[in-house]
Parts: C-alpha cells; structure tokens; sequence
C-alpha cells in the first residue's frame, strides 16, 4: 500500500528539504548521489556528486570536488546547473536549478577538510595528477590537500515529480511561488 500523499505544495517543498537533509547523511538514500549536469559553452555535460550538506533555510546543497576537474572549469565559466536525483523509496524525482559557487580557501573549506581528511575519501582529493588526465598506469601515488575543494549550489527552484500508480504529480517548488505542473 502507497503512503499518504501530501497535498500542500510548502509541505512537498519542506520534505524535499528534509529528504535531502537526510540523503546527505545515508549513503543508502537515492539522493546521496545526484547528477550535476553543466555545460562547458558548446555542450552538456553530466556527472554523479555526492551529496555532503543540505540547508533548507539557505537553499543550498553542498558537495565537494578537485578544483581541477573539468567542472570547475565550466562552473566558472557558466555557473548555472541542474541537480538531478531519483529516490525509489518515496518515488520521486528531483530537478534542482542551481547557480553554482566553486570555494578553494578560507573557513569553509578548511573545516570540511578536518572532517574529510579523516575518512577513506579524502584520498579522492589527493591525486597528483588533475582528473581525467591520461595516464600509461594507474598510479596511487598522492599530493596535498590544495586540490580539495567545496561547491556551493544555491537552489533557484525545484521540479519535483511523484511517480505513483494511482496518478503521478509534478510541481515547480520555488519558496513563495511554488506552482502546480502537468506531470
């Protein structure tokens, strides 16, 4: 049997926060991995982030990187992107409309970093070599922490979409001018 559906499009905004809130703690959660799709000025581009924090009364998502991907250059370049996630368990679908900030220095990124560094994934921030580069053999071999970075997505609106089997449901979720949408 389905949950009961809610009806009110500021509480469907309030659970996205909150099922966010919470996908950035369980890896388990459909939303802990999204996709980032950006563009590099003549093409789309996509990739999973994983989800680090999420802040309902900022309207930010947080996720970290190496500053020299090929995202931050094209977040640099163009700083608007899309947020996308799909969570089986509720049967929703996310579209986030983000506007993008890449943050290499100063507190903010220096206090997610004495968390991070203590966990098998900071090496993912370790590389000698930028991501992508070419390479003859893999090598593990390490550098600093100077690549670590934190990217900020200031979220514009929401399309969030309900996939149920007595009838699916679409709305535009922006604050104060949240919106119905044919699915």
């Amino acid at each position: 049997m389905q949950a009961a559906r809610l009806d009110s499009l500021h509480m469907i905004e309030r659970a996205c926060w909150r099922e966010l809130d919470q996908a950035a703690k369980d890896r388990q959660h459909g939303w802990h991995v999204l996709t980032l799709a950006t563009v590099d000025g003549t093409r789309a581009d996509a990739r999973s982030v994983v989800l680090r924090e999420a802040n309902e009364a900022q309207r930010q998502v947080l996720f970290y990187t190496d500053h020299r991907s090929a995202k931050v250059a094209q977040i640099s370049a163009h700083p608007e992107g899309v947020l996308v996630g799909w969570c089986t368990r509720t049967s929703w679908q996310l579209r986030m409309q983000v506007r993008l900030q890449v943050h290499t220095s100063g507190l903010e990124v220096s206090s997610r970093w004495a968390q991070v560094k203590l966990s098998p994934s900071s090496q993912d921030y370790l590389a000698a070599l930028p991501p992508g580069t070419p390479v003859d053999r893999y090598q593990p071999e390490r550098g600093s922490r100077d690549h670590f970075a934190v990217v900020v997505a200031d979220v514009l609106a929401i399309d969030w979409l309900e996939l149920r089997t007595d009838g699916h449901r679409r709305a535009r979720l922006a604050g104060g001018g949240s919106v119905w949408l044919t699915p």
